[in-house]
């Protein structure tokens, strides 16, 4: 195998291929990158969850295959020159990599050693523009579990019924929503459930908001098209939380603030929070005013927002980092907090009533006043 190409286009490849490669395992070949080189050059990366390939232009003069530890390769294509990047493996499958004066011979592995990537059974396709895709993405992520022994909230749930996709993130404590148009469906209805490591890389390889993203769902697996680089990821299996149900219909107290100053204000009082000490900012929503406090043993902090309207004096503890991060996500200047009760779920909408997005905390109990 031999082709030449430019070290931008290379280095792109191998950094995308490589999101999904192995970074352990007990087989060597899961470790690297596939490097296929015929009309141009195909480098995949898969670690029997989720498989990256992407393709790119490059001048083949000896068509051929081998494997590459990925981490290795890209450490090495990413210190190379600026320049046309010359990559060459023999029957032995040892690997030349040359730029400039930059020249590097490594052992490369057999390709008959990297597994198959998972047939395809695709039976529905739906397409939105990639900016879009990688916004909810974004605006959900932060509240998809980590803990494994619930696999089935270590993804994303995406719901899409009449040309409109929800993303669903839920961890236990708070629950992340957003809705958007797509494009193209050729199915009534959909839901499937998307691994949070995926999604992350997808976010990631959405870069051009020109060109849509492709989904195609199939019965175990779906592939995100994006450009010339393909995501296919396993589906989780299992009963995800019934969003519908779990938040609240009617909401005595209903206010407006601006985005902005609930971001300060939280960061302000987060400030005496450590964590060691991860103590719950306390929460009084007043007339027009929401003061937030916090008493840890670094010290106490005091801070007020602007409401509009009156929250009766209700007083609610809430964990600082889900009250920021939802904040921080939201996609609007102006927020509408709707909250039940002291004991309930807050819950975070447009300030307009309308449905694009929507963020449930869970609150804390307080210990004593602070």
């Amino acid at each position: 195998m031999k082709f030449t190409c430019e070290k931008y286009l290379l280095s792109l490849a191998v950094a995308t291929a490589g999101r999904a490669a192995a970074s352990k395992s007990p087989i060597p070949a899961m470790e690297g990158l596939l490097i296929e080189a015929g009309h141009n050059v195909r480098i995949t990366g898969y670690d029997l969850k989720k498989g990256i390939y992407t393709t790119f232009e490059a001048d083949v003069s000896a068509p051929g295959s081998v494997v590459i530890n990925a981490k290795l390769f890209g450490d090495i294509v990413r210190k190379l020159p600026d320049g046309i990047v010359s990559v060459c493996s023999d029957g032995n499958n040892a690997v030349n990599i040359a730029c400039g004066n930059a020249d590097y011979n490594i052992s490369g592995t057999a390709s008959d050693d990297f597994p198959e990537l998972p047939s395809l059974d695709y039976s529905s396709n739906l397409s939105l523009p990639q900016n879009t895709m990688a916004r909810m993405i974004a605006e959900t992520s932060f509240a998809i579990s980590t803990n494994e022994s619930r696999p089935v909230y270590t993804g994303a749930l995406i719901e899409v019924e009449n040309n409109i996709m929800t993303m669903v993130a839920v961890d236990g404590y708070r629950m992340a929503l957003r809705r958007e148009a797509v494009e193209t469906c050729d199915a009534e209805s959909l839901k499937f459930i998307v691994p949070g490591a995926a999604l992350s890389d997808l976010e990631k390889i959405c870069m051009s908001p020109e060109e849509p993203v492709k989904i195609a769902v199939g019965s175990k697996h779906v592939s995100f098209s994006v450009g010339d680089t393909v995501l296919i990821s396993r589906r989780l299996e299992g009963e995800f939380l019934n969003f519908r149900k779990t938040v609240p219909g009617d909401f005595p107290i209903q206010l407006k603030a601006q985005r902005a100053d609930l971001i300060r204000c939280t960061d302000r009082v987060s400030l005496i929070i450590d964590d060691r000490t991860k103590n719950p900012l306390r929460c009084v929503f007043g007339d027009n005013l929401l003061t937030i406090t916090c008493a840890t043993p670094l010290g106490r902090a005091e801070d007020c927002c602007p409401l509009e309207g009156d929250g009766g004096g209700m007083i609610i503890g809430f964990n600082n980092s889900y009250l920021m991060d939802a904040f921080k996500a939201a996609p609007a200047d102006t927020l509408r907090i709707n909250i039940v009760n002291g004991s309930a779920p807050c819950i975070i909408t447009p300030e307009d009533g309308g449905d694009s997005f929507l963020y449930m905390i869970l609150p804390v109990r307080l210990r004593s006043e602070g």
